[in-house]
């Protein structure tokens, strides 16, 4: 922890990163009518480009404020500035091109504008110290900041520089790495990892992304996590029973597992694959509006209990907030916490 952030309880709570952006700063309709966007779409925001960093800051505070309120004990900036978790990261490398860009398809099986990797792929600069600087100003719970995988962002670019998938992976992952310890030492306690891509493509996952994912957290010395999903309830619809590459991460460096398990009522027998790992565990339902109760929550906590202790758990969303209603995320963020007053009053 760093000086300014409060000591932890038993089973904190957090979002794994975005919370519901509000309609006078994004356009909701456009953003839930498509796909997450790969590369820029700066259609989307809804205030002038010379107003929009104000605008950012100001939502920025609104999600800080709303996480404080509903009693979360590790609070995220909300990722207010983000048209998606990946391409605001992605698309400040050098190496690639967004202004012309190429084609994947996403986990759908759908064809998706994404940067073509033309060149070396460099941070020229720290993408989100601001962010976290910022975030840290303004609270003084411990922070979390996330970053895409090096994995996810091989998957989403077309690669027209590399021999390979592998290559261009290793090269995000240099620019991961220097993200990650900028990150921390700027106030993050913890950084968060995005791999949904991993579940997506489990034999690359098992190929090269593990190798990609360690030497992204090579050397860093603070807390990290990895969060490995199904994709946005809104936007994917189906859900497994169980996840196609998970007990892999253990082989991992990170400190922190992040899961899904509501929605698609995981078996967690799989935590004891992960016995070495906290757990941040997702208990809300992101597919549907309506607001679980504290108690549905506690039930899904317990669940766990069978499999890792409540110290090596953080309650959390399945996945990220962005698609919600601003009052269906607030109520939900609410059940988490009285889900974890509830579970500690048991233990």
């Amino acid at each position: 922890m760093t000086a300014t952030s409060s000591p932890l309880p038993i089973l904190p709570t957090s979002l794994v990163g975005s919370y519901a952006q509000p309609d006078w700063l994004i356009d909701r309709a456009k953003l839930a009518g498509r796909f997450p966007p790969r590369v820029r779409a700066k259609e989307l925001w809804r205030v002038d480009a010379e107003y929009l960093q104000q605008a950012q800051d100001d939502a920025t505070v609104l999600a800080i404020r709303a996480q404080e309120e509903a009693g979360l004990d590790i609070i995220t900036d909300g990722e207010m500035r983000r048209e998606s978790y990946s391409n605001h990261f992605a698309t400040a490398l050098e190496g690639v091109d967004i202004d012309n860009p190429g084609t994947a398809l996403d986990r759908s099986g759908h064809p998706n504008p994404v940067p073509r990797i033309t060149g070396p792929i460099v941070r020229p600069r720290p993408v989100g110290v601001r962010d976290v600087e910022f975030l840290r100003a303004n609270t003084d719970h411990p922070v979390k900041m996330t970053v895409p995988g090096p994995f996810t962002m091989s998957q989403q670019a077309q690669n027209e520089h590399y021999p390979d998938l592998e290559s261009a992976a290793l090269a995000y992952a240099g620019a991961v790495n220097a993200e990650i310890k900028d990150l921390h030492a700027a106030g993050a306690d913890v950084v968060q990892i995005d791999e949904p891509y991993m579940q997506a493509r489990p034999d690359a996952a098992r190929e090269y992304g593990l190798t990609a994912l360690n030497a992204a957290l090579d050397g860093v010395t603070g807390t990290t996590a990895v969060h490995i999903c199904f994709g946005y309830a809104a936007i994917i619809h189906e859900r497994p029973e169980g996840y196609s590459f998970l007990p892999e991460l253990a082989g991992c460096s990170a400190d922190q597992i992040s899961i899904e398990t509501a929605q698609s009522r995981l078996d967690l027998g799989v935590l004891r694959d992960l016995s070495e790992k906290a757990i941040i565990l997702g208990v809300i339902d992101l597919s549907d509006h309506a607001v679980e109760s504290a108690e549905l929550v506690a039930d899904r906590v317990r669940r766990a209990f069978s499999f890792t202790s409540p110290e090596r758990i953080t309650i959390a969303t399945d996945c990220g907030m962005k698609y919600l209603p601003r009052a269906s995320a607030e109520g939900k963020m609410r059940a988490m916490a009285g889900a974890a007053s509830i579970l500690r009053a048991e233990l």
